[in-house]
């Protein structure tokens, strides 16, 4: 899928004018110093953001991820008022998942629904591959965003196979994943072959965000946590090997990011992440030794803090600072997303602080 007009700009973000390659969110990625670390949140477009309530009005979800120019305004929303040191595309896991046929909606309150869950290999056969054209509006936002955003970085990113099976398997949002599990485990021969399309469709979908010219990606594999290490080691990680290794070539930061996965951050370092994202119940020097030491780690301010009073809020942000330095590259992030009743302005105080406090001499 790439070309020679757009998958050398995308590889090196050195050769795009203003290109990110040196950014501080780059290099903490890449286990460079910098000048600060670098914080971003994940949701951070989204509903804290009175802007971003107003331009969504009466737009479905899944239109809005189709309209490249309202995603480039929405992304550049939390940019904008924050000054955050990069960017998040805004689309959703299972816009791919659309694309690829599979009949869904996202229900405002509840989340992705599939009309059809997954059952059978007749099922996974419905799931076709993917080509640029398919998410074509994609590519497109991507485009007009670098274009937008300079020396700041894109960050892309799609769904981990495991959390796009859960949601295709149970029909929708699930709180044991029961279903997921009882596939997994009554027919192994399905579930990989479902994995292992899903994992296609994932790949795919990275490289469009790539090849357009995106800094980094990042694969959420949100529901990983219900696992155990041995079943994700089995059923899992070689899934996701498949869509992190595939981008070994693609010249971007890869960042791996699961909830509840503080048993699984060995594991899932292991699947070809450059960054391991941890949530907020595992201390950061803690993850970082069983990670290892070639790997940055991301997070991991539990989101529930920024709705505490500032000294609270500071104290946190002090200590999660304190515990990064443990690691050889962290990246400052919540270790989930922005909760809607968030007060935006507390996060723009979170970003100032935490470059104040990280500051320091670059040679």
């Amino acid at each position: 899928m790439t070309t020679e007009t757009t998958g050398t700009a995308a590889r090196d973000g050195a050769s795009r004018p203003g290109g990110t390659a040196h950014s501080p969110f780059v290099r903490a990625c890449r286990r460079q110093p910098g000048p600060h670390t670098p914080v971003w949140f994940m949701r951070q477009a989204g509903r804290s953001l009175p802007e971003y309530r107003e331009i969504r009005a009466n737009v479905p979800m899944l239109e809005s991820c189709r309209r490249p120019e309202l995603v480039t305004e929405i992304t550049l929303q939390p940019v904008r008022r924050h000054g955050v040191d990069a960017a998040i595309l805004f689309s959703d896991i299972v816009v791919p998942v659309a694309a690829a046929g599979v009949d869904l909606d996202i229900v405002p309150g509840t989340g992705p629904v599939v009309a059809e869950p997954v059952r059978t290999a007749a099922d996974v056969d419905r799931i076709r591959p993917i080509t640029r054209d398919d998410v074509s509006y994609v590519d497109e936002a991507v485009r007009l965003l670098v274009a937008e955003l300079g020396d700041t970085p894109l960050i892309g990113f799609a769904g981990a196979p495991f959390t796009l099976a859960s949601y295709l398997v149970e029909g929708g949002p699930s709180r044991t994943h029961a279903k997921t599990k009882a596939l997994m485990y009554g027919d192994p021969e399905l579930w990989h072959a479902l994995c292992a399309r899903l994992a296609e469709v994932a790949l795919s979908f990275l490289r469009v965000q790539v090849d357009a010219g995106v800094s980094a990606v990042q694969l959420f594999d949100s529901w990983a946590g219900a696992l155990s290490e041995a079943d994700y080691r089995r059923y899992v990680l070689p899934h996701s090997t498949r869509v992190l290794g595939g981008l070994a070539d693609a010249g971007v930061p890869r960042i791996h990011f699961g909830v509840g996965t503080a048993e699984l951050l060995g594991a899932m370092g292991e699947a070809g992440a450059d960054v391991v994202g941890v949530d907020w119940r595992t201390p950061l020097d803690t993850a970082t030794r069983r990670i290892g030491p070639d790997k940055a780690v991301q997070g991991n301010l539990d989101p529930c803090v920024l709705l505490a009073p500032w000294p609270v809020v500071e104290a946190e942000v002090r200590r999660i600072l304190d515990q990064g330095r443990a690691a050889p590259g962290h990246v400052f992030n919540l270790g989930h997303g922005v909760l809607p009743e968030t007060d935006p302005d507390v996060l723009t105080r979170v970003v100032a602080l935490v470059h104040e406090l990280s500051a320091r001499p670059v040679e």
